[in-house]
């Protein structure tokens, strides 16, 4: 546990603190003072990448959003990435999409009532959130890129050009948008340089959101009462004769805070990606030199005293009639990063996270396996792409019936 280990060591050493991991300088940023001179005020200098071996077959980190160098490169995968996939206008295009594929979540839970089996929360919220996704960019359900994304890349491709001649298509998925681009000379994009783009896409999307959800339906099963305010909210809000809508959310101040609440203490990205010094740059009197690797620990400041009182308890209510969030304003609040590097498809995997748990919330009650009690659940994380709960969470789902919901 890296994110906890480089914590402690801050303890002792200071929250912009150095760190030789074999040939690698590194910096670890421990506190929301020096993570608002990393990522706000020395923004530019620090925001290239540390890009590991494996990431360079085939050149994927020079496609990859990313991945890839601060540069118009990167500005120009940015830019698509932010008119075709995370406007509001495009979100807004999509919500049926994501509406039809979180129904199709809760018949799977409805099959799972009926049998009287527990379901595996992260899987099911990665598969609905992978759906999403895909449908996002491929128009198509769930892609395995080892194997199929190659093909649907080739199909699209042969498709287009069997209708070549004919009515030019609207541009309705970002796949389409980039093939588009890759008979335009002057773009630079490939077929090749496509993977890698929506690889990222993919994986982020899908990976970090269903962490997520899985660590706020387990801290919701540590704390019932806070299970029983969220559902009492969306009863209210939502009623009992119809499904949750995107546009409910917005009206779901508790379920807000609950998210948050569980963006402070579950950063699904603890360390965030690396980022790298492209110059030496001066922070708060110590030299940081050029191509340092520098780590921002998100999990140690979403937890550290001194910005947060009761800092490791969970408390959604902090965030009720609060103006913190984490768009990268509030330094000791980002879970995506903050400045040019922040996460991009935070609009789309906050979208999704709050549709899915809502959905999950309202149309069905959670019970533990019989004989375990909130206090008995285990939280313990395992440290990866994503920080993860170590053992997956499996609850038992049943319908919600009327008289429950008045």
């Amino acid at each position: 546990m890296p994110n906890e280990s480089v914590a402690r060591l801050s303890q002792i050493h200071g929250p912009l603190m150095r760190l030789q991991l074999g040939f690698i300088t590194t910096v670890v940023v421990s506190s929301a003072e020096m993570a608002e001179q990393v990522l706000h005020k020395h923004d530019q200098a620090f925001a290239g990448r540390t890009v590991r071996d494996v990431v360079t077959v085939f050149n994927c980190h020079h496609h990859s959003l990313v991945f890839s160098q601060n540069g118009t490169r990167w500005r120009e995968l940015r830019r698509i990435c932010n008119m075709e996939l995370f406007t509001l206008k495009r979100l807004d295009i999509l919500a049926g999409i994501r509406q039809e594929k979180v129904q199709a979540l809760l018949q799977h839970v409805h099959k799972a009532c009926a049998a009287g089996r527990p379901l595996d929360i992260r899987l099911c919220a990665f598969g609905t959130t992978l759906n999403l996704v895909a449908n996002t960019i491929f128009s198509k359900d769930v892609v395995d890129l080892e194997s199929e994304s190659a093909g649907v890349i080739d199909k699209r491709m042969e498709s287009d050009a069997a209708a070549n001649g004919g009515e030019k298509k609207k541009y309705v998925d970002l796949l389409e948008v980039l093939l588009e681009l890759t008979r335009e000379p002057s773009s630079g994009f490939t077929r090749e340089s496509i993977r890698p783009l929506l690889s990222d896409l993919l994986i982020a999307g899908s990976d970090t959101t269903s962490t997520t959800i899985e660590w706020t339906m387990t801290e919701l099963h540590r704390h019932p009462d806070k299970m029983s305010t969220t559902q009492l909210e969306l009863t209210q809000t939502v009623g009992t004769e119809r499904l949750v809508k995107e546009s409910d959310i917005q009206k779901l101040p508790y379920l807000q805070a609950l998210v948050k609440e569980t963006l402070r203490l579950h950063p699904p990205v603890p360390l965030l990606i690396p980022h790298r010094a492209d110059v030496t740059t001066e922070v708060s009197g110590f030299t940081v030199p050029k191509n340092t690797q520098v780590l921002v620990n998100a999990w140690a400041i979403g937890r550290d005293p001194a910005s947060w009182e009761n800092a490791t308890s969970f408390l959604p209510e902090r965030f009720l009639n609060s103006d913190v969030n984490f768009k990268g304003k509030d330094f000791h609040f980002i879970p995506f990063g903050a400045g040019r590097r922040i996460c991009p498809g935070m609009p789309l995997g906050v979208c999704m996270a709050h549709l899915v748990l809502a959905s999950l919330l309202h149309s069905f009650s959670w019970t533990l396996p019989d004989g375990m009690g909130p206090e008995q659940l285990d939280v313990k994380a395992k440290f990866g792409l994503t920080l993860q709960k170590a053992i997956p969470l499996k609850v038992f789902p049943s319908p919600r019936s009327l008289d429950g919901l008045e």
